[in-house]
């Protein structure tokens, strides 16, 4: 971890009254359809987690652009299909089972069976639906869960498998022969939402290789962002306020004075898990909010630099700020960007539970 390093703790219930050192928080800022299972796995090590989702993945309209993608990929012309999420593979096989039924359609009329088109256009669908499909290119899915999706569409044993990198990131793709062999000319196509790294695009934009990317949906804030972190505020309060040891790691407490109040972190500082450059700017908004909403007359601009000795309300809110947490961020992008604000963080290559877990216990 830069700057500092915790460990979490355990949170096996104790029976004496004897003290035992406060579990450790973590925040699950991960988009819901995608949070339980991280959740879960940290949960069964003993951290406390709280989801409060920075992102929410909300479909975008397919336009003939789109669709005109679609068509040429599944005509032959690329090298390799890159998807890099469930939510863009669960989108993009809805448009080439589509496909694929329309040349089934299409084959049929050619050779003169034709029938009531209401009948066709159904039989067609669940032919579509019983055979495998022809995948017309290298299939690279990010992650297991993406190459899930993907696999429960049976495509062809006599067709092009999913592949998926060591390491679910841009890095781990470029590895890959299917993506290192890749020479000036060559096409690709990625599936993805709108925003991302781009890393991989623009390592395979130097070399000449023509990149075409279709983005399913769009990351946006969900709406009760900030109520559910508001929520979570009172409640850390209150607990931050009972009788509690000290951890090895705790902030210190400045002297407790009416100008200043005694601060409630006694104990390390709250994990947030950000995985995308949007997530971050999105909790950055939130906590900004939070300050906001306790004291009208902090700025923004104090998220950072206020100490936390001075963080509470008059509603009785506390004001943390973005120093207040330690983050668990994706990549040097990520890093970067917490690093230049002298945050506290560590930096994975890959979301796996046992990657974060690992980089928190370190």
């Amino acid at each position: 971890m830069s700057s500092t390093s915790s460990h979490p703790t355990s949170t096996a219930r104790h029976k004496s009254a004897a003290p035992s050192a406060p579990t450790r928080v973590v925040i699950n800022t991960r988009p819901v359809e995608r949070a339980a299972p991280l959740t879960q796995y940290l949960q069964a090590a003993g951290l406390s987690v709280v989801e409060i989702p920075m992102l929410t993945l909300q479909p975008r309209p397919i336009t003939d652009a789109d669709m005109a993608l679609m068509r040429q990929w599944f005509a032959g012309d690329y090298q390799a299909l890159v998807i890099v999420s469930p939510t863009a593979a669960a989108a993009g096989l809805a448009v080439w089972q589509a496909l694929a039924r329309e040349r089934h359609t299409q084959h049929s009329e050619t050779n003169g069976d034709k029938q009531n088109n209401e009948s066709q256009d159904n039989e067609s669908q669940k032919t579509t639906e019983r055979q495998n499909l022809s995948a017309p290119s290298h299939l690279i899915a990010v992650g297991e869960a993406t190459a899930a999706v993907l696999n429960e569409a049976k495509i062809k044993a006599a067709s092009y498998h999913v592949l998926q990198p060591r390491v679910a990131n841009n890095e781990g793709m470029l590895a890959m022969p299917e993506i290192d062999s890749l020479q000036a000319g060559d096409k690709l196509l990625v599936w993805r939402g709108l925003g991302g790294r781009r890393l991989l695009v623009n390592t395979l934009q130097a070399r000449g290789v023509h990149i075409d990317s279709i983005a399913w949906y769009e990351r946006i804030m969900p709406h009760e962002a900030c109520t559910q972190y508001n929520q979570w505020l009172q409640q850390f309060a209150t607990a931050a306020s009972l009788p509690s040891p000290l951890s090895s790691e705790a902030e210190p407490a400045a002297p407790s004075t009416a100008q200043h109040p005694k601060p409630i972190l006694k104990q390390s500082k709250p994990v947030v898990i950000i995985s995308s450059a949007t997530a971050f700017e999105h909790w950055r908004q939130v906590v900004s909010q939070g300050k906001r909403q306790a004291n009208d007359e902090t700025s923004a601009e104090d998220t950072v630099k206020q100490p936390l000795a001075d963080s509470t309300g008059a509603d009785g809110l506390p004001k943390l700020k973005l120093s207040d947490f330690a983050y668990v961020v994706l990549g040097e992008r990520l890093a970067n960007m917490v690093a230049d604000e002298q945050l506290s963080y560590w930096r994975v290559e890959d979301l796996a539970p046992a990657t974060i877990l690992a980089a928190i216990s370190a």
